[in-house]
């Protein structure tokens, strides 16, 4: 049995992958990148800002140097309006609460950001001490660093991971870690050729997982 459960944050346990990029699609297109919601994420799912900033400047985009912190205000400012769990999330924790698998997050998002997307929400407490953000690490995924500090810290031999993004999918890989990767809108088979076992509903969650 797997005696940790590591969790992405966007798009994994809260829904805000769309809202964050329709933050993005707004703002580029202020700066002559016109995308569509899709092509933003198809483009940017799972990567860091920086990274967001540099694609969209090899795309076309006119950016200014204090973007970053700009993009991170504006989406902030949109999730603090309301961000919902993904379905099926309070269960599947409960699930694993009832078999004693300790579980954490691990994002390429900031945790100022995690405190407004989970603490909305009530996980903030359930996860604020079990928390691995690549703006803490200095290392974002594909690099598989934020999940090895993870399963070090928990002492852990046989961990999981949950993901949606490629980058993410890539990381637990080269982490040599097995990869359970959400996708609810048909995104899969890109996942899986990455080496993920797909799945679109988190109630399946317990029974990958053997619980």
């Amino acid at each position: 049995m797997h005696d940790l459960v590591i969790f992405d944050c966007d798009g994994v346990l809260v829904d805000s992958e769309p809202l964050s990029n329709q933050v993005l699609v707004d703002n580029l297109g202020r700066y002559g990148l016109n995308l569509t919601l899709e092509d933003s994420i198809a483009f940017f799912l799972g990567g860091t800002m920086t990274g967001v900033r540099d694609k969209a400047r090899a795309l076309g985009a006119n950016l200014p140097d204090d973007w970053v912190d700009e993009v991170y205000a504006e989406t902030y400012d949109r999730l603090r309006q309301g961000v919902d769990l993904v379905r099926g999330i309070p269960e599947l924790l409960t699930a694993l609460d009832s078999k004693g698998i300790p579980f954490c997050v691990a994002s390429n998002g900031s945790p100022d950001k995690m405190k407004i997307t989970l603490g909305q929400n009530g996980l903030w407490e359930r996860f604020s001490e079990a928390m691995y953000s690549a703006h803490v690490l200095g290392t974002a995924k594909p690099d598989p660093v934020m999940f090895q500090t993870a399963a070090d810290q928990f002492g852990a031999t046989a961990p999981v991971v949950i993901e949606d993004s490629q980058n993410g999918v890539m990381a637990a890989k080269r982490a040599g870690m097995r990869c359970l990767a959400y996708a609810p809108h048909g995104q899969g088979d890109k996942l899986a050729e990455f080496g993920a076992e797909v799945f679109i509903d988190m109630a399946e969650v317990p029974t990958l997982l053997g619980i």
